[in-house]
């Protein structure tokens, strides 16, 4: 399975940002919320969610915009990349995918952004970053809003208020409140 096949079918690791307060210290909020209301604070919570990467993505692709945060998520990943040769060679397969007049799953980025072939002999960890950050404010303007009113998120949300409000989740935490109370 080559990196970009893993990058389509959804298997990455889970991204890790780090969100500041207005102080630029380490938000401790975002940390306590989980599934649909964490996603719902912002896009870059969203990110750091597999579940939220999944259903954001299975929007996407009902907009005909997926490869929007697949190419975000490819970025991710290449920042972390070691060595020239594996640089090379991701810095290729993203600009072959998305970036090329002729990818597969072009992303939509202004013209004079659009990197040239040549700059793939000299890579570096943030070579994409100007084109990432387009796609990101693209994706957060954007189609962020409307994947919060859509039925993929509104339903997944009422389904965890459900699991939430159960019989047997209630029970679990009665249990754990026990347990934690003695």
């Amino acid at each position: 399975l080559s990196w970009s096949e893993a990058l389509l079918l959804g298997v990455f690791p889970p991204i890790r940002l780090e969100i500041n307060d207005s102080e630029g210290h380490p938000s401790s909020s975002h940390q306590t919320l989980k599934g649909t209301s964490k996603w719902a604070t912002s896009l870059e919570s969203l990110l750091e969610d597999p579940e939220g990467v999944k259903r954001f993505r299975e929007f996407l692709k009902k907009e005909f915009s997926e490869e929007n945060v697949l190419f975000w998520l490819a970025c991710e990943e290449f920042k972390k990349t070691q060595g020239k040769k594996q640089m090379q060679e991701k810095a290729k397969e993203i600009y072959m995918t998305f970036l090329s007049s002729k990818a597969s799953s072009q992303v939509n980025v202004e013209g004079q952004s659009r990197l040239s072939e040549t700059i793939l002999e000299t890579p570096h960890p943030l070579m994409f970053q100007k084109l990432q950050d387009q796609i990101f404010n693209l994706m957060k303007y954007d189609s962020y809003s409307r994947f919060l009113k859509s039925d993929i998120f509104l339903n997944h949300k009422k389904s965890e208020e459900q699991e939430e409000n159960s019989p047997e989740a209630q029970t679990a935490a009665k249990r754990a409140s026990r347990i934690y109370n003695t």
